[in-house]
């Protein structure tokens, strides 16, 4: 019979994944766990959970890393009865500890690489748990192979690698079943995590692209979660990752993280240009930080390559000699230059064009023949398929081809290591290579050359030669595809593709002068042995820790279904409108200020009809015909549009173009409120306008009265956003002794006279109004867009000058839940038509004006 918490993942795998059953008491789980947790006794907590309101029991705090695979080493007992476990020493997730603060606590969370027996899993995860702080996800076999070896390994891996699934036979089609299983499998690790996990305490670190819709099942149960993310491949443009069809799930999935972790700039460089295409997001850099606005969450963007662990290298060093005999093999490539090449069995890594070199190398510089040999490490291939076999079949027939060429009694110019090499074989290698030679096509890091130079430096210190004991020198040739390759500044680069050049470059590396070899190789000892693993994860996690440090401070709410799910996050006195308190306070006020924009406020921005509605004009002229209500329509448009459209509403004030233009009503004139009537500049600005124009497919120039206004919506996002900054700069420059103001706003650029804003708007009405003796008890202003932030700013400014009174009720309202300087907030402008309406029902029907129920529509 399958378990429920099973069925619940099925439930859960078309994406549409619901809340985790009915509401029933929390329970609260130990720090640390001391029996092992049922994951089916976790589905019926809230999905919506944001904190454990119960006082934490934790003094310091804790990390959880969460990868695919444990970073520990498992195996049978010879008896068959129940398992042993030991430390991966080689993995990553182990080595980080070293950069964490001493008394931090870290649990891991994971895979293992072997099948246990489901009767066997409890005493398995308590043993990994009181032995090791691991917490096993246990995946059934047929969600693990489509997670694994379907989803990641045949969609994500290839496609984060550029390899585009161009046919069937090439890369496959999308296989939303594999889909499916990467969501469910996501969501077991998420069950784990929250089995031991106390949000208020804990940080969380994620590692891959495993794992990469983890962050919204965890921050849908805590809104608080202090979170990281750090893919360790590389995240490609975003013409190649915008194919991917749940392209959308797995980017709004990562911003539930608080952090996210790239090797390079270019990787970091292409998720946020996504994140401009895909959902609008632009980034800040901040004194040196990089950070991305979502829903009022700053999500911060780390650079930082990772490096390799000095202790461990160190150790293994000093070991060489025992493990592999560096005399034989010295003895066995005498007289001979060695190229090394360590690589897995992958059809990125560039084996078949890294041999190619090496032959073209051969046939340009005959010299190298009997005298230059290629060794080839192969590790084992982690993936599986067809174009594997290929590589593989070419490698060895490219090998095969060489060796009969080139090859001469007791010499073969290709050596192919093709099986698992120790640690410690690897390094003796190291020991003998002249040169090492990287050319994968696209690979997220490599440490190969990191480990080599460190190799280089240290491990001739036990030799007693003159040779071991003189200078140490090192050299490389890299591929600039890899992610090591931009903090390899001594490095020979080379585009893997050009067999050519890769072959000119190998050439160069091991006929460079000795000196010269030195002087590089110091450069990068002194980086790669500063810049290690530990430096790595400390630098991250003090990113992560800033990135945090106002989580509790500010109020958080969880919004949006399936993978559109997002927490926003907003100042803690920011609420929403009540309709019921701000009619009350409406009925008890005598003076009433009622200031409105107009797009996206009372019509949807998504609207092509910008025409008022029968319904908008019903509502503004019973409140405007209300003798107690002083109401203003405050636009950016035109004023001859508003006039005509708000022509039935003969009480209604209307300020158009930001307030250059002004009435009191449709019986009065239009009042000029710029400091300068003069328009010579427009001669000056619109020339420069055009010239970007022509230049920017999909821009326009808006000519209003007062004010030019470049458009750039429907230009392409990047080069749109990068022509408005240039703009920007340029008007700056040629309207520098013009009276007037220069400013972007959402994919616009406009240049207006100086001081007309929503703002002064605002604080004219405020001081007519008390120059009148009417002044204003009751303020409702409502907006949705950069330029009402004025509004908003400019009501507590007049409170403290006196133009309002201190006992005003004011009411400063945006549309859409976001950081604003208002108080208030509704959601839409259906919500905000439902609250004018219930104001304009309370009205007292005796204070109309004859002339509202003569223009009502």
């Amino acid at each position: 019979m399958m378990s429920r918490s099973y069925t619940n993942l099925l439930d859960l795998a078309s994406g549409n994944f619901p809340a985790m059953g009915q509401p029933r008491e929390k329970k609260r789980l130990p720090r640390v766990m001391t029996v092992p947790g049922v994951i089916s006794e976790l589905d019926d907590d809230q999905a919506n959970s944001v904190t454990s309101d119960a006082p934490s029991s934790a003094i310091q705090d804790r990390i959880i890393i969460v990868a695919n695979q444990l970073p520990v080493k498992a195996k049978r007992r010879p008896d068959n009865k129940g398992w042993s476990f030991s430390w991966d020493d080689d993995s990553l997730l182990l080595q980080l500890k070293d950069g964490l603060p001493e008394e931090m606590e870290v649990l891991y969370v994971g895979s293992l690489k072997v099948d246990v027996d489901p009767v066997e899993q409890d005493d398995v995860s308590q043993l990994l748990l009181d032995k090791f702080k691991c917490v096993p996800a246990f995946l059934p076999s047929d969600i693990l192979t489509k997670f694994y070896h379907g989803f990641c390994k045949q969609h994500l891996w290839p496609l984060f690698h550029y390899m585009l699934p161009f046919s069937a036979s090439h890369g496959g089609r999308f296989d939303r079943s594999l889909w499916e299983a990467y969501v469910a499998a996501n969501k077991i690790f998420s069950q784990r995590v929250i089995e031991v996990i106390n949000p208020e305490d804990d940080y969380v670190w994620i590692h891959d692209y495993h794992l990469m819709v983890l962050p919204t099942f965890l921050r849908r149960r805590f809104n608080r979660l202090r979170m990281g993310f750090f893919l360790h491949s590389p995240f490609p443009s975003s013409e190649i990752y915008r194919t991917l069809p749940v392209r959308e799930e797995i980017m709004k999935a990562l911003l539930n993280s608080d952090l996210i972790g790239f090797h390079t700039y270019d990787y970091a460089r292409h998720f946020l240009s996504c994140c401009s295409r895909m959902l609008g997001l632009e980034y800040q850099s901040k004194r040196g930080y990089i950070g991305v606005e979502y829903y009022g969450r700053t999500i911060g963007i780390k650079i930082m390559p990772v490096g390799i662990h000095m202790g461990q290298i160190k150790s293994v060093l000093s070991l060489a000699d025992k493990e592999w005999r560096v005399a034989e093999l010295k003895q066995q490539f005498e007289g001979k230059t060695v190229l090394l090449g360590v690589d897995d069995m992958d059809v990125f890594k560039g084996i078949d064009l890294k041999l190619l070199a090496m032959e073209q190398m051969l046939k340009q510089h005959p010299k190298w023949q009997g005298r230059a040999v290629l060794v080839q490490i192969a590790n084992p291939s982690r993936g599986r398929g067809k174009d594997l076999e290929d590589i593989q079949a070419e490698i060895q027939a490219s090998c095969k081809r060489i060796n009969e060429t080139f090859g001469q009694p007791g010499y073969e110019p290709i050596v192919l290591i093709d099986r698992p090499v120790s640690l410690c074989e690897r390094f003796a290698y190291y020991t003998i290579a002249e040169c090492v030679v990287v050319t994968a096509v696209r690979d997220g890091m490599n440490l190969t050359p990191y480990e080599y130079i460190v190799g280089r430096q240290g491990v001739s210190e036990s030799e007693s030669s003159s040779e071991s004991s003189g200078p140490k020198k090192s050299m490389l040739v890299v591929s600039e595809f890899i992610g090591c390759s931009p903090s390899l500044s001594g490095a020979i680069r080379v585009n893997p593709w050009n067999t050519e050049s890769t072959a000119e470059a190998m050439n160069e590396a091991i006929s460079m002068s000795d000196a010269e070899k030195q002087l590089r190789h110091e450069k990068h000892y002194r980086y790669v042995s500063s810049h290690d693993v530990a430096f790595w994860s400390r630098s991250f996690f003090q990113d992560l820790e800033r990135t945090c440090k106002d989580h509790f401070r500010r109020r958080c709410w969880g919004i949006g279904l399936s993978f559109g799910f997002r927490v926003v996050a907003l100042d803690p006195n920011f609420g929403k409108l009540s309709i019921d308190h701000i009619v009350s306070v409406y009925l008890r006020s005598k003076n009433r200020a009622i200031l409105l924009d107009y797009d996206g406020t009372v019509m949807p921005q998504t609207s092509h009809n910008k025409t008022p509605s029968a319904e908008v004009i019903s509502i503004i002229n019973a409140l405007s015909g209300d003798t107690k209500n002083t109401v203003f329509v405050v636009s950016g448009r035109g004023r001859e549009s508003l006039g005509k459209w708000f022509s039935p509403c003969k009480k209604l004030g209307i300020a158009a173009e930001h307030g250059f233009f002004m009435r009191w009503s449709a019986n009065d004139e239009w009042e000029l409120c710029g400091q300068n009537s003069e328009f010579g500049w427009k001669q000056i600005a619109e020339p420069v306008m055009k010239l970007y124009t022509e230049s920017t497919d999909g821009s326009s120039i808006e000519t209003k009265e007062s004010a030019l206004v470049w458009h750039h919506r429907d230009a392409d996002p990047g080069f749109g956003s990068s022509q408005a900054k240039e703009m920007l700069d340029h008007l700056e420059s040629v309207l520098a002794n013009e009276p007037v103001a220069v400013k972007s706003g959402q994919f616009i650029v406009e240049v207006k006279p100086q001081g007309v804003s929503k703002g002064m708007v605002a604080e004219k009405i405020f001081t007519t109004m008390s120059e009148k003796g009417k002044q204003a008890d009751f303020v409702l202003c409502i907006g949705d867009d950069r330029s009402d932030e004025e509004m908003f700013e400019i009501i507590s400014n007049a409170i403290s000058s006196g133009i309002l009174s201190s006992s005003t009720s004011v009411f400063a309202c945006t549309v859409g839940q976001k950081p604003s300087k208002a108080r208030y907030y509704l959601d839409d402008p259906a919500e905000v038509l439902n609250m004018l309406e219930a104001l304009a029902e309370a009205s007292d029907p005796e204070s109309f004006t004859d002339t509202e129920s003569e223009g009502s529509l």
